[in-house]
This record gives C-alpha cells, sequence and structure tokens, in this order.
C-alpha cells in the first residue's frame, strides 16, 4: 500500500514565500497545489472588470456566490480561470492585488470560497496555502505549517515579483504593512499561527532548505 494521501496546510502573511514552496512541495509529492490566495484575488479581479466598487460587500458577496474559479496544473504551472476564463496574469495586477485582501475579509466571499477549498481537498493528497487553511479550512489537516519572515525581506520578495510597471520599494513595503495590518485585525478568520502548526522562518532561507524542512515533518507524520 502506498504512503497515505494528506492534506498539508500552509499558513502566514504576504511575501513569506508560501506560493513558491507549495508549489514546489506539492510537485515533489505529487500531490495538487491549491493557492487560495489566487481564488480571491479572482474574486476581486471579477469585482472590478464588473465595475462593482469594493465597498459593496453584498454584490462582491454574491460574485463570489455565484462565480466559478478553478486552478489548474498545466506544465508545471497554475492557471486560475474565473467561469472559464483564463485570469492567471491579470490577478497579478498591482491594483487586484491590494483589492484581494478587501475581498477577502467579507464574509460571504470567505464562506463561499472556504466551502470550495474544503470540496477540492476532500480526498486529500493536497497542499493548501492560504491564510486561515489550518485554522478555518482544514482545522484537522494532518500537517501544518506557518511561513514567517521579517517585513524586509517579505517585501523584497514582492517588490521582485511586480511587472513593469510597478510600485516603488516604499510603497510596497507599505503595501505590504496595510495588507498584515487588514489580514490580522479582519473580524471573519483573521490570520492566526494554529496551536499545532510548525513555524518556519524563511527570512534567511532559500525554497530548498525550506522544503528539507517540511520534507522531515511531513515523512515524520506519514
Amino acid at each position: 500500500m502506498g504512503a497515505k494521501r494528506l492534506v498539508i496546510a500552509i499558513d502566514g502573511p504576504a511575501g513569506a514565500g508560501k506560493s513558491t514552496t507549495a508549489r514546489a512541495l506539492a510537485r515533489q509529492l505529487g500531490y495538487l497545489y491549491i493557492d487560495t490566495g489566487a481564488m480571491y484575488r479572482a474574486i476581486a479581479w471579477k469585482a472590478i472588470d464588473s465595475g462593482v466598487k469594493l465597498k459593496d460587500r453584498e454584490e462582491i458577496g454574491r460574485i463570489a456566490g455565484t462565480s466559478r474559479i478553478d486552478l489548474k496544473d498545466e506544465e508545471g504551472q497554475l492557471r486560475t480561470l474565473v467561469d472559464g476564463e483564463d485570469v492567471s496574469t491579470a490577478i497579478r495586477d498591482p491594483e487586484v492585488t491590494q483589492a484581494s485582501s478587501v475581498v477577502a475579509a467579507i464574509p460571504a466571499v470567505r464562506r463561499a470560497l472556504v466551502a470550495r477549498q474544503r470540496e477540492m481537498g476532500a480526498c486529500g493528497g493536497v497542499v493548501m496555502e492560504g491564510r486561515d487553511i489550518g485554522t478555518q479550512v482544514f482545522p484537522n489537516a494532518e500537517v501544518k505549517f506557518f511561513l514567517d519572515a521579517s517585513l524586509d525581506a517579505r517585501s523584497h520578495r514582492r517588490f521582485r515579483q511586480y511587472q513593469s510597471p510597478a510600485p516603488s520599494y516604499d510603497e510596497t513595503r507599505a503595501e505590504i504593512e496595510e495588507r498584515d495590518l487588514r489580514d490580522r485585525e479582519r473580524s471573519d478568520s483573521p490570520l492566526e499561527r494554529s496551536d499545532d502548526a510548525v513555524y518556519i522562518d524563511t527570512s534567511g532561507l532559500n525554497v530548498d532548505e525550506v522544503i528539507d524542512r517540511m520534507l522531515q515533518t511531513i515523512n515524520a507524520r506519514r
């Protein structure tokens, strides 16, 4: 019999390296990678594209409840589709990035997307990353990690991800600080470290070093 297929939850603030690490870890394990942040970005993108103002929480909640969001791995690249339309590039726009944390604080949006995330991970064999995976989406996940890094390290990472035209480094750092505050202080599913999550500070580590630490924990649990 093969090893049990686990649910692996990875949480942490913006720029901590969750997406890069989770994608590489899933590839190494042969698991499905689920970027929940991309799902919130997708709703933010659709709201902006539809001309809906971010303060219209009711309409954005309706969008979340009626839109079909799919994540597909195509030759190692995660594609994000909204109602069949590929928005993988569009959701990385700085405007969408900023709007996504506003959208993620809307309870109706979180309810709709958490239900979809649970459906996607129900059979195990997934690496799911976000901000409330180990506390809300899969509180009983077999393995949980909380990735963190210094504000400077996270800001530099996010700044390097932007394509031209891009905000300045100072603007990026301020954006990260604002995002941290919004994520930690929202009333619905705030960013918190689960008591049973393994904490990893990625400030001075490369991806391979982070994955090595994770695999030690995963192999012990399996």
